[in-house]
């Protein structure tokens, strides 16, 4: 039975205040500007609505006339995870860089610059930062997108970002609570398990999330992983235990609690969509994630009506539902309340991104070799991109590399015989070898080993974590694949 949505019933107007679905286009659907009408208070961006920054602004002010205390929410972390420049590559290196420069006013600063780009595109909600600390460096979802492994580290860097970010009226969404880093499993695909002791999970997982809640930030974000500890029976974005239980009672945070995004198979392929999302608001979750995949109107109806159906059967209380969708309208009070934040009148920082690019770089020389003035062959092995990150953004040092020493050119390799087919490419010509986290893939390392052996004068330049030991005649180590991380690279290979 389909819920009607044509009146102004109290129940279905909560139902629909608490979803935040995405949809397809880049401009707004006339289904989802009625729903505005009727009580939906938020929307999701996603790569596949953005094709320019003014295209993005016409769209946030067609949402925003029919319902203008709108949250606009997206997954902009920069660095990696970029919407809002999905087919360039980001303007901003992500956490991990962020973290090896250390300078937590540098942070600060972009994420204020960040900010005023997403405040003047009519975007006030972010889904960032990632609190996350990587503990696990086989982590096939985090990585980068951590600012570190040193928990200190992580919560100070964290705290400067929601500071930054929400000086703008860009509200901050820390994420993954309570602690994503330390998986070996990526919970789009399947639920993580993290069997920590209490003693460890308090002491490092949480200390970013405590950090950023006596920042202000405004939402933390629930992860779909079970931690026995914690729960043994449901993952945290559906467990009272750790929403309601540690992070509203122990932590003390009263903002908004958001779910990651609801079609991720740790939920969808275990509990199902409509009732993973009914247990996530029971649990104490105010806002459903939904949209990076399913993104039309039978999902929001559907959601819709198994949320209103719950409440009727007595499975959800309907003051629990309720107090979700207020403090889902509380913080779009917010974001009104700051749209023209002095921040955004002040000094512009445009080339802050490029500085914190530059100062990431960490250059190693392993023995003699000659400069990097002429053509080379820029090889780069591509790893298979996990979901948050996705394959439509570019990224590597070839274009860069092209433009400093003209006569270069580039290849892109996979697989267990990548190295000979690079080595066979660059015909005799010096190799610059780009690896995006060589550590976690034996394949990769199988190609380095190639080159290496067949030309001791190749520069290596690692985009992703630098977990394995620094080789070649020169090695870069950028910390993230961000375009201007691209930029700093291929500066740092032709200065030697």
């Amino acid at each position: 039975m389909t819920t009607s949505t044509t009146g102004t019933d109290t129940l279905t107007r909560d139902a629909l205040a608490v979803l935040q679905p995405g949809f397809a286009g880049t401009t707004a659907p006339d289904w989802v500007r009625r729903r505005l009408s009727e009580g939906l208070a938020s929307v999701a961006l996603f790569g596949r609505n953005v094709a320019t920054a003014e295209q993005v602004t016409a769209l946030t002010a067609q949402l925003r006339a029919e319902r203008d205390d709108l949250l606009v929410a997206i997954d902009e972390e920069s660095g990696d995870v970029t919407r809002l420049e999905v087919r360039t590559g980001s303007s901003f290196p992500g956490n991990h860089a962020l973290g090896a420069v250390d300078d937590t006013a540098l942070t600060r600063g972009v994420a204020r610059e960040l900010g005023r780009r997403l405040a003047e595109c009519g975007v006030n909600f972010n889904w960032a930062p990632s609190a996350d600390v990587n503990a696990n460096p086989d982590n096939p979802v985090i990585g980068v997108r951590s600012f570190g492994r040193d928990t200190d580290l992580v919560a100070r860097h964290t705290a400067a970002y929601v500071e930054g970010l929400q000086s703008t009226g860009v509200a901050a969404c820390t994420k993954h609570f309570p602690g994503h880093g330390d998986t070996s499993v990526d919970s789009h695909h399947a639920v993580p398990h993290i069997d920590l002791d209490a003693t460890t999970l308090n002491e490092r997982e949480l200390q970013p999330f405590r950090a950023a809640i006596a920042a202000g930030t405004r939402a933390v974000m629930s992860a779909h992983i079970r931690v026995p500890v914690l729960d043994p029976d449901r993952p945290a974005t559906l467990s009272r235990r750790i929403l309601t239980g540690l992070l509203r009672g122990e932590l003390g945070y009263q903002g908004l609690i958001v779910t990651d995004g609801m079609e991720m198979r740790a939920i969808s392929g275990t509990y199902g969509l409509e009732h993973g999302v009914v247990l996530a608001i029971a649990a104490g979750a105010d806002a459903i994630c939904v949209g990076g995949g399913l993104c039309d109107e039978d999902t929001v109806q559907g959601l819709t009506d198994a949320l209103v159906a719950a409440v009727r059967s007595g499975e959800l209380p309907e003051e629990r539902l309720a107090d979700a969708a207020a403090r889902v309208r509380a913080l779009a009070d917010w974001t009104a309340g700051v749209r023209r934040s002095p921040a955004l009148e002040g000094d512009r920082e445009p080339e802050i991104g490029l500085t914190a690019a530059r100062r990431a770089v960490t250059v190693t020389r392993t023995g003699p070799a000659a400069p990097v003035t002429g053509p080379v062959y820029v090889a780069t092995f591509h790893p298979a991109a996990n979901i948050a990150v996705g394959d439509e953004t570019p990224w590597g040092v070839g274009a860069e590399l092209e433009r400093l020493l003209p006569g270069t050119t580039t290849g892109s390799f996979t697989g267990p015989d990548a190295g000979a087919r690079a080595l066979e490419a660059a015909a005799g010509r010096r190799v610059v070898a780009v690896v995006r986290d060589e550590h976690r893939h034996p394949w990769m390392r199988t190609a380095l080993d190639t080159l290496l052996a067949a030309g001791p004068d190749t520069v290596v330049v690692e985009m992703g974590v630098p977990q394995s030991a620094p080789r070649g005649a020169l090695h870069v180590a950028t910390h993230g694949a961000a375009r201007v991380c691209g930029t700093a690279a291929a500066e740092a290979v032709v200065a030697g």
